[in-house]
């Protein structure tokens, strides 16, 4: 019995002692490491596309499954920066978010992440990158090419008799009173958003210079002055002729009502860029349009698109490590990618700033603006120069024009008071 009872005991220890080791042993290691799930923040100032934009970033998120990215899209009426800026002061600024360069660069440095060794960088068109360039570094990636001007309706033109493209502000207000005497509003304008009139309108007459940069160097010293310059008074001009030939109550018309102003033929021309194309192709996909230049005076020989890179992805340097490896790996899947080339041309119709994204179908308007580009017909957009925040009160003041609180001497005037002050703080 006891013999039993002590070969039991062997038998029992020799069984645990193997089952005792495998408790004490650490678990294997598994042959895939687990990627920790990130979630990033990204600023998209590009409502046009908001819908084409969440379908990109959810095709990314579908290869890359430990990323979430969530995006806030901003512009039209929300194209304003003072939520960002407000943000980034209590560190919950997003991951991914975009700078105009030049001015704005050197502003928000202390919150652009250096690009300068990112892949995509080998693709850029080089001139590109020169307005998030400082001190040899680069802060910003493209987020496309962008041209503007005068966007019109082919049929309702020929509708109205008019055979031939405006291009003097003459040849302009002739086309408007053809257009107004068949039917046909002439202008969609809508001055709800002080962008249009603050950025693009303004543009204008800053490219209409006979040295644009020298006229900006004499602004700043002094020598110069807006409320004296004949293409401003032109500029005005102009602006007098859509508020004449537009819709009613201007003001209160704003960026999403405008576009459906023109893509419902109720008026024939906008002032918009290539940025409206996937807008039109919603509403209207076999829209017979096309671009024209903005002339403000009847001396066409500078009348040209105003082309340049309206933005840049800029990644947060305030983000923690892991965020801002993962905001570099999204910006190179976009341009190095086909699906990201796909979504880039296809889906936003964009003019890419990339040697490497060939650009078969991008639209009427993204076409005729890199033909413009390629000839040499195009003028750069100047507002990247101007000082800081001065062109919401360019905006704001042009505004009170169209509302008649202000004649044209005291709008003149109001513009050159504003850039006195501004460029000197």
């Amino acid at each position: 019995m006891m013999k039993n009872r002590f070969l039991s005991l062997l038998l029992i220890g020799a069984v645990s002692l193997p089952l005792s080791a495998c408790q004490d042993e650490a678990p294997p290691e598994k042959t895939e490491k687990t990627e920790r799930k990130i979630t990033l923040d990204l600023r998209n100032p590009k409502v046009e596309i908001s819908t084409q934009f969440e379908e990109m970033t959810s095709a990314y998120e579908r290869e890359n499954p430990h990323v979430n990215i969530r995006v806030h899209t901003v512009g039209g009426a929300m194209d304003d920066l003072a939520d960002l800026k407000a943000e980034m002061a209590t560190g919950t600024g997003p991951d991914i978010f975009t700078n105009s360069g030049y001015e704005n660069a050197k502003l928000w440095r202390n919150y652009l992440e250096d690009l300068s060794g990112e892949p995509w960088i080998n693709q850029a068109y080089k001139e590109s990158l020169t307005p998030v360039t400082l001190d040899g570094k680069i802060y910003g990636m493209p987020v496309n090419l962008e041209g503007y001007g005068f966007i019109y309706n082919k049929d309702l033109f020929k509708q109205a008799g008019i055979t031939e493209q405006p291009a003097t502000l003459s040849e302009l207000t002739a086309a408007a009173e053809k257009l107004q005497n068949a039917g046909i509003t002439p202008f969609a304008t809508g001055y709800y958003e002080d962008w249009k009139l603050g950025d693009h309108l303004m543009n204008v007459a800053f490219a209409q210079q006979k040295d644009t940069d020298a006229f900006i160097r004499n602004l700043n010293n002094g020598t110069e002055k807006i409320s004296t310059n004949q293409t401003f008074k032109d500029l005005l001009a102009l602006l007098d002729l859509t508020i004449k030939y537009g819709n009613d109550n201007p003001l209160s018309t704003d960026y999403t009502m405008e576009v459906n102003l023109f893509t419902s033929e109720k008026a024939a021309i906008i002032q918009q860029g290539n940025w409206i194309q996937p807008m039109i192709d919603q509403a209207s996909p076999d829209m017979n349009i096309g671009f024209m230049p903005i002339p403000i005076n009847d001396r066409p020989l500078k009348e040209a698109l105003v082309v340049s890179v309206p933005n840049y992805w800029a990644v947060n340097k305030q983000s923690i490590p892991e965020k801002k490896k993962e905001a570099k790996k999204f910006l190179n899947w976009m341009v190095l990618s086909e699906q990201g080339k796909r979504f880039m041309t296809e889906e936003f119709k964009f003019i890419p700033a990339f040697k490497n994204i060939k650009t078969d179908d991008i639209g009427p308007l993204a076409e005729e603006t890199l033909r413009n580009y390629k000839d040499g017909n195009t003028v750069p957009s100047n507002w990247f120069h101007f000082p800081v925040e001065i062109r919401e009160e360019f905006g704001a003041a042009t505004q009170l024009y169209v509302g008649k609180q202000l004649n044209r001497n005291q709008l003149l005037n109001e513009y050159q008071k504003s850039w006195e002050r501004f460029s000197k703080e």
